[in-house]
């Protein structure tokens, strides 16, 4: 009996040595691995067919993507100029700030929220307090030229009526609050 059991013994080790052997062997481990891969590129094209992303792509507003830090220095008549930061945020909230150039003026603020007109290239300023509103050119990303109220260009050098976005300028006064 007692070599009957170690005859046994060996048997069963020499068994789980051979199978460990072969789960190990690399050939048939690499094979396995290139099966799954395959299998998943399958179902990745198999998916990408059924799928057609146009059908739930929401428009993007372009008012979310117009933002920044927009300065200049406008013409005043009855001061040397004027100081102005208008800040546009992601969230269609703005900032204008306005302060006369002259020695110790106080600083004007003017917060509310702006919307895009793409037909017309125009950032509408909406204020929280105020019923009028402010329209400016979008010449390119980085300039803005401030229209009258009616929309129409104001009479003169429009370079006078220019903001420019401060990341686009490379000397630059910076008016900051």
């Amino acid at each position: 009996m007692q070599t009957l059991k170690k005859q046994l013994k060996q048997n069963l080790t020499l068994i789980f040595f051979s199978i460990l052997l072969l789960a190990l062997h690399p050939a048939i481990a690499e094979t396995d691995q290139a099966a799954q891969e395959k299998l998943l590129r399958a179902r990745v094209m198999s998916n990408r067919q059924k799928t057609d992303h146009a059908a739930h792509l929401t428009p993007v507003d372009k008012a979310l993507e117009f933002h920044g830090v927009f300065y200049g220095y406008l013409p005043c008549n009855d001061c040397n100029g004027i100081k102005a930061t208008l800040s546009l945020k992601q969230n269609n909230n703005y900032l204008l700030v306005t302060q006369p150039a002259k020695e110790s003026s106080k600083e004007f603020y003017e917060k509310g929220k702006y919307g895009w007109n793409d037909e017309k290239h125009i950032v509408i300023l909406t204020p929280r307090n105020e019923p009028t509103t402010r329209q400016y050119y979008i010449e390119d990303e980085g300039t803005l030229i401030q229209l009258n109220s009616d929309g129409s260009r104001i009479a003169g050098d429009a370079d006078s009526y220019t903001l420019r976005r401060s990341d686009t300028v490379k000397s630059r006064e910076v008016h900051i609050h």
